[in-house]
């Protein structure tokens, strides 16, 4: 696949000749072509994956140490990027002290679009600089071109900060892949409708953002056993959660389970050591001294 057009653009501005009769054919017809554009962008991220687990586990080695994870981009890329940071805290309780989440322009580009704010590098400067970046985190700029200039400024400062630098971008070559620390590249190509990356390049970035911060919280030990552990159970529907879960991992009754996560404080992870025999401060101490993983922790002692 092409990684820029016959003009020299990015392969995302291209015109496939696959869609050029797109707005005239039947809506059955035009949904199955697009709905296969959208199987493509996934499976074009398999490629991707050896460069997914090198900036994962590099990623992690930074945040375990305390680091923050900071999400930059503008558009699409950015809303995206807005969008899988923002699902970090409920799901393994994430910091947000230690989330940054940066879309050129902005929260009001969050619903509409801001002229002009993609091209503004001195926004991605105030932007950064607003983060405090040091060399303990880690920075993630999308751009499906691999262009835009204010997710390259933003890496630009990451990486004089010293921060580990993750790009994520759908055209090879791009400046963003020869920027970044560890570049992701989603060879997605031209678009149904040309230059309309909210399709197959935003699927894509969106499947490699959930890849990447889930194997993140995986190696952080914000997940057991196929659970979300460190879940945050702000609602009762996530209070029932909890229970089953603090059950499903121990095989207390259910009155058992809740008395140990009222005694947690909500703390799954606390609650299943509780139910273990094991008093509190030295539940505590365990987790502390496994790095919050939940399965050494229980390990500990015998």
């Amino acid at each position: 696949m092409s990684s820029q057009t016959p003009d020299g653009l990015p392969s995302t501005e291209g015109v496939d000749p696959r869609y050029l009769g797109l707005d005239e054919w039947p809506a059955a017809v035009a949904l199955d072509a697009l709905l296969e554009a959208q199987m493509a962008a996934v499976a074009a991220v398999r490629p991707a994956l050896p460069a997914l687990a090198a900036a994962a586990e590099a990623a992690s080695v930074r945040l375990g140490r305390g680091g923050r994870l900071i999400y930059c981009g503008a558009g699409t890329s950015g809303r995206i990027g807005v969008q899988d940071g923002a699902e970090l805290p409920p799901t393994f309780d994430w910091p947000e002290e230690r989330l940054g989440l940066l879309i050129a322009g902005g929260q009001a580009a969050l619903t509409r679009a801001v002229e002009n704010a993609e091209d503004r590098t001195d926004l991605a400067a105030a932007d950064m600089a607003g983060q405090k970046t040091s060399a303990a985190d880690v920075v993630v700029a999308l751009a499906a071109s691999g262009a835009t200039p204010y997710a390259l400024a933003c890496l630009a400062h990451a990486r004089q900060a010293g921060a580990l630098t993750i790009g994520i971008a759908n055209s090879a070559g791009a400046p963003l892949m020869v920027a970044a620390d560890h570049p992701i590249l989603i060879e997605t190509g031209a678009e149904p409708i040309a230059g309309s990356t909210r399709l197959k390049a935003g699927t894509s970035q969106k499947v490699v953002l959930n890849l990447l911060s889930t194997l993140i919280m995986l190696r952080l030990g914000r997940v057991y056993r196929g659970q979300m552990v460190d879940m945050v159970a702000r609602n009762e529907k996530l209070r029932r959660r909890s229970v089953r879960m603090v059950r499903g991992l121990t095989g207390c009754t259910e009155d058992a389970a809740g008395a140990a996560l009222t005694r947690a404080g909500g703390r799954a992870k606390l609650a299943v050591l509780l139910v273990h025999g094991i008093d509190a401060d030295e539940a505590a101490a365990r987790l502390a001294q496994c790095g919050g993983h939940l399965g050494p922790a229980l390990r500990l002692g015998g």
